[in-house]
């Protein structure tokens, strides 16, 4: 069982964290509608919903990647580079408690969900203005083979330019093949993945999330999933667009993991 943890909409959205795209206004209601959809989605492809109430206070709290990591054996409270954004984290940690070992991130490291890409036993790292060297060092000794015997990762740090984070960059869509912006992050990094590009026209398009063997991709970017959809590569589409305003993509919306832990 695949199991999605979700946030609810905040009201104070409008008031979100903002680093690459301009301040425009956000529809809260179609927000809400929009990432209801999103959820129904993750529904229809086999996945258990969890969804936490609405931190109205928080604005950015809906994306609740950024605030864990979640991998087969255990799950790291992140320290978020933006400080507005560390006050989401408790409450979100309290629901994985039920499902991992629980580590943390400590000062001075900092590190965004969105900066980790984990693809099989491998984890890239985006260093971003959210994710530090401290934070990546933090979280290689806590995935380590001396952490984790017989169950190690390998985290390979990666330098990301113009975007937010590797996974505006960067995404998984099939086993051996992964979405990419070439001018957002260095292709050579992925060297042994077949790598579609996104379609230069749409430079926001590398974001997808993957669960099993289908993607969710936002319907904004209708070019780059032709690609997709010419690879073969099964797609449900989504209409995120008042949430892109607030920086936010789909891979950004949930924590998404197997309920069973992995010794």
């Amino acid at each position: 069982m695949m199991i999605a943890i979700t946030r609810e909409v905040s009201d104070s959205i409008a008031n979100c964290q903002l680093s690459f795209v301009g301040r425009t206004p956000i529809d809260v209601a179609l927000a809400e509608r929009q990432h209801h959809a999103y959820q129904k989605a993750l529904l229809a492809l086999g996945c258990r919903v969890e969804s936490l109430p609405a931190q109205h206070d928080l604005p950015d709290a809906v994306f609740v990647e950024d605030v864990a990591l979640v991998f087969d054996e255990i799950a790291i409270r992140t320290r978020p580079g933006a400080p507005s954004r560390r006050p989401e984290v408790a409450s979100v940690a309290q629901v994985l408690e039920r499902y991992r070992p629980l580590y943390a991130i400590e000062p001075p490291g900092t590190i965004d969900g969105g900066d980790v890409l984990r693809i099989g036993r491998t984890i890239y790292v985006g260093q971003s203005a959210r994710t530090n060297a401290s934070g990546t060092d933090q979280l290689r000794e806590l995935v380590s083979e001396a952490a984790l015997p017989g169950r190690g990762y390998t985290v390979i740090p990666v330098t990301t330019r113009g975007c937010l984070h590797l996974k505006s960059a960067v995404t998984q869509v099939a086993d051996d093949t992964v979405l990419i912006n070439p001018d957002w992050v260095d292709t050579a990094v992925f060297a042994n993945f077949r790598q579609i590009e996104v379609d230069p026209d749409e430079e926001h398009g590398a974001n997808a999330v993957r669960v099993g063997d289908h993607l969710i991709y936002p319907t904004s970017f209708p070019r780059t999933l032709k690609r997709l959809m010419d690879a073969g590569i099964p797609v449900t589409a989504v209409d995120v667009s008042e949430l892109q305003k607030a920086e936010g993509a789909v891979t950004c919306c949930s924590l998404l993991f197997r309920e069973s832990i992995t010794r």
